[in-house]
C-alpha cells in the first residue's frame, strides 16, 4: 500500500449543522491526523449491493497488517435504528499463536463542514487467533448520514482509524512503539450496475486420497479479467477448531503490478451430492488484495456425516460464486 499524507478535503454543497453530540461522537480537533483513511466514493451504490459489511484493503502499522470494516446498517441488540458502525480487524497472518495483541484505537468519520474528524472515545480490544474482530462502534444513524452534507459530500464519505497504542501479552511481554507516519489513504469505488459475475465448480473425485493435513488448491479460473483459485485446508488451518477451512484467493502473480484491485462479494459452498442441501457462506464486500474466507467453514463431524452428502465415496464438490462490484486504489 502506498503512503501519503492526508490531503485537505474540499467542502462541497451547502453546509448543514449536524448535532454530533446526540450520537455520542466527539470532535477530534483539526490537529488530529489518523493513521489510515478510507474514502468511499459511491456510498449509495454500496448500500444497494445489500452487503452487510465492507472491508478495506490491508494497511500496515507497527509490525501488523490491519483492515478497517464498515457496517452500513448495524443495529445494536434491542435497537430499531440502523447505524453506520466501524470496527478494526487485524490480519490473522500477523498474529502469533499464544500472543494477545492489546490495541487502543480511535474510529472516526470526517466532517467536511468542520474540517475535522469526529468519532468515539478511544476503544480497546484484545486480539488473538480466535478474536480478530473488535466490537462495532456506532458513529452515526444511517438516515442522518444520508441527509447530511457535513459527512456525505457528492455521495462520498471518509472513515478513518488511528491506532494509539499496542501491547503484546506473550512470554516476552513486549510493548510495541506505534510510530507516527504519513496517513495511508485508500479509495473505494462501487458501481451502481454492470456487475461482473462468475461461477466455478471444483470437483475432487479423489478427496479422501489427498494429503488432508495440508493446504490444497483448485485450478485457477478467470472472472473479470482476473485469475482466482479456491484454497482449502481439509482438516482445518491453525486458526480453526475441528473445522474445514475454505478461502478464495486472487492469483497475485496475475495482478501483482496493478495499482487498482477488485472489490467483490463471494459465496463459497460445499455441495450436498445426495439431498441438494448445500452448505453455503457469503462474504461482505472486500478489497481483493489477498485471500478471504472462513477458517471454521464447516465442522469436520458434519463434513464426514454420510447422511449429509458432502463427501460421497471419495468425491467432494466445492463451488465459488463471485460478483465484482467495483475497484479500490491507494490515494
Amino acid at each position: 500500500m502506498g503512503n501519503c499524507r492526508s490531503s485537505s478535503h474540499a467542502l462541497l454543497g451547502k453546509p448543514q449543522v449536524v448535532p454530533d453530540s446526540e450520537w455520542g461522537i466527539q470532535d477530534f480537533g483539526k490537529t488530529h491526523v489518523p493513521g489510515f483513511e478510507w474514502r468511499i466514493q459511491d456510498f449509495s451504490s454500496l448500500l444497494k449491493t445489500g452487503a452487510k459489511s465492507t472491508t478495506s484493503g490491508a494497511f500496515h502499522c507497527s509490525g501488523y497488517n490491519w483492515f478497517l470494516q464498515v457496517i452500513p446498517m448495524h443495529k445494536e441488540a434491542g435497537a430499531g435504528t440502523p447505524y453506520v458502525a466501524l470496527r478494526l480487524v487485524p490480519s490473522q497472518l500477523s498474529l502469533v499463536p499464544g500472543h494477545t495483541v492489546h490495541a487502543v484505537f480511535e474510529l472516526s468519520i470526517y466532517n467536511h463542514t468542520k474540517g475535522m474528524y469526529c468519532g468515539c472515545k478511544a476503544a480497546t480490544y484484545n486480539f488473538d487467533f480466535k478474536n480478530t474482530y473488535s466490537k462495532e462502534r456506532c458513529l452515526i444513524p444511517l438516515q442522518e448520514l444520508l441527509k447530511s452534507s457535513a459527512f456525505l459530500v457528492d455521495d462520498s464519505c471518509v472513515f478513518a482509524v488511528e491506532i494509539l497504542k499496542i501491547d503484546v501479552s506473550s512470554p516476552e511481554k513486549k510493548a510495541v512503539v506505534v510510530q507516527k507516519k504519513a496517513t495511508i489513504v485508500q479509495n473505494l469505488f462501487v458501481q451502481s450496475k454492470g456487475f461482473i459475475k462468475g461461477t466455478y465448480t471444483w470437483t475432487m473425485n479423489n478427496f479422501l486420497e489427498l494429503d488432508l493435513k495440508h493446504f490444497i488448491q483448485s485450478p485457477t479460473f478467470e472472472v473479470g479479467g482476473q485469475k482466482w483459485y479456491i484454497g482449502m485446508y481439509p482438516r482445518g488451518d491453525k486458526y480453526s477448531t475441528d473445522c474445514l477451512s475454505l478461502y478464495l484467493y486472487p492469483d497475485v502473480s496475475d495482478e501483482l503490478q496493478l495499482e487498482s484491485k477488485k472489490v467483490a462479494v463471494m459465496t463459497l459452498s460445499i455441495l450436498d451430492q445426495k439431498n441438494g442441501k448445500h452448505f453455503t457462506r457469503t462474504s461482505g464486500l472486500w478489497v481483493c488484495g489477498q485471500g478471504w474466507g472462513w477458517p471454521n467453514f464447516l465442522g469436520l463431524k458434519k463434513l464426514k456425516d454420510p447422511s449429509g452428502g458432502y463427501v460421497v465415496g471419495s468425491s467432494c464438490v466445492v463451488k465459488a460464486d463471485l460478483t465484482i462490484v467495483g475497484s479500490s486504489n491507494d490515494g
